[in-house]
This record gives C-alpha cells, sequence and structure tokens, in this order.
C-alpha cells in the first residue's frame, strides 16, 4: 500500500518507537521497484522507495522531462502497491536528490499532485514524503526552499512531510546547527519536518575511509529535536552503502529511522546485468536455442532479481524492519 504523507509520518513514528529503520531503496527502473517490494513482502516489511533527479530524468521515465518521470514513476508504484500482491507492504515514496532548476517544480509537483489522464476520468499522484537535496545549498536557501514548499502545501490544502538535511558529505553536524535549521522551518511552518538528516560520518557513494560515523552524536541529535520542536523525529541516514553492518546496528539503537541504499545496490545490478549476459552471450544470436527467452527483457530482468532480491532483504532485516509491516497497517 502507497502511503499517504500523513500516513508516512505514523510510519515514521512506529519505526522510532519500535527501534527498526526502514530500508530506502534507490529505485532506478520499473524492475528494480518490484524487486524493492518483492523483498519487502517476504519479509512482511515496511520499505521506502525513492529517486533522484536524474533516473526521473532518466529513459525508464521521464525521457528528459523530471515531471513526467514523476507521474510515470508514481504511476507504476502506485499500480504494484495497491495490488493484493503488494498490499500488506507499507510503502512510503520518497524524493531523493533533487537540486538545481528542476528542485522547486518538480518537488511543487511531487506535493501538489502531478495531473494523470486515465481512460475513464482523472487523477493525481503525489509523494509521500519530500527531502531538499542540501548539498549545493546555503543554509538560508535551505531554510527558504523547505519554508517556500510548506506553503505550496499550505495553499493546494494538502498534507506534506518534509526531511530536512544538512551537507551531509561535510563535517559532523552540530547540534547548533540542527536548532538553526530545524528551528527555524519549525517557526515558520510548524511540524512539517518529520525526519532529520545530519552529517554524522558517513559519505555518498562507495567511498572508503574519511570519518568514522558516530552514534552517539545521533542519540544527541534525536534528543535534541525532541526538546526542540517536542514531537518523536528520527534520523536519516545518507550515504550507507559502504557502512559496515555494526554502524548500521548502532544507528538503528541511536534513532536512526531511515537508511539511504543507492550506489551498492545499483552495482549489484549492474552486475547482475553483466553476469546475464556472459553467461548467455552465445545465446543472443537469432535462431540460437532460447534466443527469444534470452534477449527480451524479462530474461534479464528476472535474474537481475534473482541476485538483488536476496540482498534487499538481508538489508532490511539487518535493519530491524522484518515483521514489522502487520503491526503498522493494525494500527492504521
Amino acid at each position: 500500500m502507497l502511503l499517504n504523507p500523513l500516513q508516512a509520518r505514523e510510519l515514521l513514528v512506529h519505526a522510532l518507537k519500535n527501534k527498526y529503520a526502514i530500508l530506502a531503496a534507490n529505485a532506478d527502473s520499473p524492475s528494480a521497484i518490484g524487486d524493492c517490494l518483492e523483498a519487502a513482502r517476504h519479509c512482511s516489511a515496511p520499505i521506502i522507495i525513492e529517486t533522484s533527479l536524474w533516473q526521473l530524468q532518466g529513459a525508464s521515465f521521464g525521457r528528459g522531462d523530471a515531471i513526467l518521470g514523476l507521474g510515470r514513476y508514481l504511476a507504476d508504484l502506485a499500480v504494484l502497491a495497491s495490488s493484493d500482491q503488494y498490499s500488506g507492504v507499507p510503502v512510503i515514496f520518497h524524493t531523493d536528490h533533487i537540486k538545481g532548476p528542476d528542485l522547486k517544480p518538480v518537488l511543487a509537483a511531487a506535493i501538489r499532485g502531478v495531473p494523470v489522464h486515465l481512460t475513464r476520468g482523472d487523477g493525481a499522484l503525489t509523494a509521500s514524503t519530500i527531502s531538499v537535496d542540501a548539498s549545493e545549498l546555503s543554509p538560508e536557501a535551505n531554510i527558504e526552499i523547505l519554508t517556500w514548499l510548506a506553503e505550496c502545501a499550505r495553499s493546494a490544502d494538502v498534507p506534506a512531510t518534509f526531511e530536512m538535511e544538512d551537507a551531509v558529505d561535510d563535517d559532523y553536524t552540530s547540534l547548533e546547527t540542527a536548532n538553526r535549521l530545524v528551528g527555524s522551518v519549525e517557526s515558520k511552518s510548524p511540524g512539517s519536518i518529520c525526519l532529520w538528516a545530519p552529517a554524522l560520518g558517513t559519505h555518498h557513494g562507495l567511498t572508503q575511509g574519511g570519518r568514522a560515523f558516530d552514534p552517539d552524536l545521533a542519540a544527541k541529535h534525536v534528543e535534541n529535536l525532541k526538546r526542540l520542536t517536542g514531537r518523536d523525529i528520527g534520523l536519516a541516514l545518507h550515504g550507507t552503502s559502504g557502512l559496515d553492518e555494526d554502524s548500521l546496528i548502532n544507528g538503528v539503537q541511536a534513532g536512526v529511522i531511515k537508511i539511504n541504499w543507492s550506489s551498492e545496490l545499483l552495482n549489484l545490478r549492474a552486475n547482475a546485468g553483466l553476469e546475464y549476459f556472459r553467461k548467455k552471450v552465445a545465446a543472443v544470436e537469432p535462431g540460437k536455442g532460447d534466443w527469444k527467452d534470452t534477449v527480451m527483457d524479462n530474461g534479464l530482468q528476472s535474474h537481475i532479481g534473482e541476485v538483488c532480491i536476496p540482498a534487499i532483504k538481508n538489508r532490511i532485516c539487518l535493519l530491524g524492519g522484518e515483521g514489522r509491516a502487520p503491526d503498522f497497517i493494525q494500527g492504521l
């Protein structure tokens, strides 16, 4: 089931109170979306499906038009998530790494809804949760854009649930920085921020070395957010593909409730595709054996799924998400 922004807030609080994190998988194709939902179904777990600007613009979705890509992405996810097969999987759709000139128009569309003209009637598709990529923004711009987006939601009379981030690849985020960023948005748009993504010692991509992950600082941020806003707000952890398992577990215990996973998953899928064609190279010739089954997309994507679904399941279980879906759904 694809969650609306208010249901997404409930799931985030459920994760914080029950000490688990929701895997936020960056899915860059329809088959990747399906594999993530299938893994979550096997684990009876909630999952976050997120996408970045370059994926919305890519050939699988927008073909150069990010808002068209947003509509296609949401339509694919909504059909799958509402099917009988996946109705027991709570699904958050999250915008990730939307920046530059597309930032405001794409995120405003994700909040207000992308119109969809159906064969019978019309509809609109919206995101569950929204984040603003702060990597190229000053603190002032970060605050201004989030406040502007919250006003977009108010003017459209729709709910919106936001993740605010600091420049997560920079130095450790201090509590003073959290007070400045989160506190400023909270004073102008109370209740809109439901996730906070500080820099805690991780890096985007499959990087090695650098600063160590600091779970103690994570716990301090969670406590500080409670004092600052009066609400239970968990943390989002960015750049976790190269993080060891102990760090992930310690992060969850400290109050991390959303763990982004992109580079490693993308690499797994690419290598599985490479393996498939290496094994099938002799069959990629018309008239040779199972040629048609080999060259059709289903053959390739089924093999990739066989490799990736177990890895996604392992990640979900590591974060404590296994078996959490029924309890959450029952409470809706």
